[in-house]
């Protein structure tokens, strides 16, 4: 249950990374942990990037190399300098006395960071991702406590990134759990049945509203009125022969770039001889 705070929304390329560092990480490591970055308004943290720290942990104490965290931090700034620093993830179920005193550290780092745990063992046969941000508790004056609040969660995408969780579903029907991309014709086939399939779908419903089967909903006929508003008004003849000038260029494209690579290649076979 996620109490009144910022809206946390995470890309797909954030729990891959972490899904990765934790495949990769060192024999006996029960867990990994790492920095979060992103951009922060003022009703939502984007956690759009992450990368890993080292750290070790046992029953006693814990070691997080902050060195590393620096200088990955620093690097980073050079390629993304509108990513900051807005908190640290870590994988596994349960927050622990070890992470209260990660948490400290993000503190100093950045204004009320938030805490990210994935359920990487699968412990209620799913990926359980929640986040937290702290609030201290306690008697004034007196011992102060840490008290970790979940938040709301939201997930999204840029259009880049939808291409390749759109890859990672299809996996999911293949026996060898692989698969590949597809050229480009392929996707824009694929696109133009979508959007057949939606319009036969938003048809049926504007039929049974019309005949009566279905009661009708003010909300989805404005939605359907701006749709109809942004069509640009051309005629079928004209479609077609937009739609088939650009098919030829990108097949024109798609030609030269194949011919480029025959040339490199050719090349590299001359240079060798």
């Amino acid at each position: 249950m996620a109490v009144h705070g910022p809206v946390v929304k995470i890309h797909p390329v954030v729990l891959a990374s972490i899904v990765d560092s934790y495949e990769r990480r060192n024999e006996g490591a029960s867990r990994v942990i790492g920095t979060l970055l992103g951009t922060i308004d003022k009703h939502s943290v984007e956690v759009t990037n992450c990368f890993s720290v080292p750290h070790n942990e046992s029953e006693d104490e814990v070691a997080v190399d902050m060195e590393f965290a620096k200088n990955m931090y620093e690097l980073h700034k050079k390629v993304s300098p509108s990513e900051v620093i807005i908190g640290w993830y870590a994988t596994g179920y349960d927050i622990t006395e070890h992470s209260v005193l990660i948490h400290e550290y993000y503190s100093r780092e950045a204004q009320n960071p938030i805490h990210l745990t994935v359920d990487t063992a699968l412990q209620s046969n799913k990926m359980n991702i929640r986040a937290y941000v702290s609030a201290q508790m306690g008697v004034p004056g007196k011992t102060v406590g840490v008290m970790f609040t979940p938040l709301t969660v939201k997930y999204v995408y840029y259009d880049t990134e939808r291409i390749g969780v759109d890859l990672l579903q299809r996996t999911r029907a293949s026996p060898s759990r692989t698969n590949g991309l597809t050229s480009d014709l392929a996707q824009v086939g694929s696109a133009a049945g979508r959007i057949q399939e939606m319009l036969t779908t938003m048809l049926s419903y504007i039929e049974d509203v019309l005949s009566g089967k279905v009661t009708a909903d003010n909300s989805v006929g404005r939605y359907l009125m701006d749709l109809v508003n942004k069509v640009p008004k051309i005629s079928a003849e004209d479609f077609e022969s937009m739609l088939n000038s650009n098919i030829n260029d990108l097949l024109m494209v798609t030609y030269l770039a194949n011919l480029t690579q025959a040339q490199i290649a050719l090349n590299e076979k001359l240079v060798v001889l």
